[in-house]
């Protein structure tokens, strides 16, 4: 039986980092974006459920095709198997350097 292809992709979304998992990953529709298909999310058979996997599904929820922008994308991977879908929040530090994906800090309050 051939082995069913899974991708982890982290990307950069409104000052959060995304992770999610998908079948298929490729770059050849529309210029400067990577397409993403076939998204999983984990099975809500457990006792716990995960608060921002379940964000990330009702966010989702009848998309079947998504396209990142290439300079969100953080990292691709190919994964044997799920894990969880979350969106973690992007500490910026007061100081000088930013992150590309953001804009300028706010100008220091004057007392």
């Amino acid at each position: 039986m051939a082995k069913k292809r899974l991708y982890r992709i982290q990307f950069h979304n409104q000052g959060k980092v995304y992770q999610i998992f998908a079948r298929r990953v490729s770059q050849d529709k529309l210029y400067g974006f990577v397409e993403v298909s076939g998204l999983v999310f984990g099975d809500n058979a457990g006792l716990v459920i995960d608060p921002s996997e379940e964000r990330l599904k009702s966010e989702f929820e009848g998309v079947d095709t998504t396209y990142i922008p290439m300079h969100a994308v953080i990292r691709i991977d190919e994964v044997e198997k799920h894990g969880s879908a979350k969106i973690l929040n992007l500490e910026v530090p007061d100081s000088n350097v930013i992150p590309y994906p953001f804009g300028p800090p706010a100008a220091p309050k004057k007392d």
